[in-house]
This record gives structure tokens, sequence and C-alpha cells, in this order.
């Protein structure tokens, strides 16, 4: 699993894939929890191997990028994981790469809101926009 060394009987793995995957394109993948022992079937165990599942879908996502011949010069993480730390350390562990939290934002509607301002303006650029300042570096634990 990309990075991350497990030791199978302490953490569990979880393939998240229960209605298959769409980067990279697999339709008929199954989700799993693999590593189930009384030891681990923890709330801490199961929430690490959720997060853990997570980023590695992401981090296959940006193998097919690079695979296109992109390079990939940041990673940012937004959304309701990203408040944690914690997600940001496995996150780097998982990427391999440094990764920056920007504060906590609607980044969602304000992209959708400067996209639809770049489509009526018919400029060749996208508009400036404010965007957040504040980062969180993250860094392999």
């Amino acid at each position: 699993m990309r990075g991350v060394v497990l030791d199978s009987r302490r953490w569990l793995i979880l393939l998240p894939y229960p209605g298959g995957e769409r980067t990279p394109n697999l339709p008929d993948a199954a989700g799993s929890l693999l590593g189930m022992r009384i030891a681990n079937m923890t709330p801490p165990s199961m929430a690490r191997a959720a997060v853990e599942g997570m980023l590695c879908g992401m981090a296959d996502a940006l193998d097919e990028l690079r695979g296109q011949g992109l390079a990939v010069e940041r990673v940012v993480l937004i959304g309701g994981a990203a408040r944690a730390q914690a997600v940001g350390q496995v996150a780097a562990q998982v990427f391999g790469s440094a990764v920056t939290m920007p504060r906590p934002d609607e980044y969602v509607a304000l992209g959708s809101a400067r996209q639809a301002a770049w489509a009526l303006s018919g400029a060749a650029e996208p508009p400036r926009w404010p965007h957040a300042s504040e980062r969180m570096p993250c860094r392999s634990i």
C-alpha cells in the first residue's frame, strides 16, 4: 500500500471501492476490509484504515496524471477530513511529498464561481480571486 508500512497484526487495510472506482477507471472494483483481528477492530484503527484508503485512492489518481506526462507540483487537501492535522501527516506519508492544507473555506463553491466568472468574461485568463493565505504544511511522520 503506497509507501505506508503496515503491520498487518496491528493495522486494518481498507480498499474503499464499494461502487467501483473512477480514477483509475476500475468500474468493477469491490471494497474490502483486510487484516481484521479482535485486537485491531477499534475505532482508531478503523478510522486510520478509512483515511489511508481514501488517500491511496487519491494517490492512484495522481499516478494516472503523472502517467499522462503531467508534473504534479503540489498536493493541496481541502474538505472536512483536511481539517485534521493527522490526516495531513498520513497524506504526506502516502503521497511521499509535502502536503498543504489551506484554512477551511468553501473552495468548491469558490472555484465554481471563479470558473463561471471566467466563462462569462470571455478573457483568456481567469480573473484574480482572493484565496486563503494561511496554510498548514504537513510532513511525513
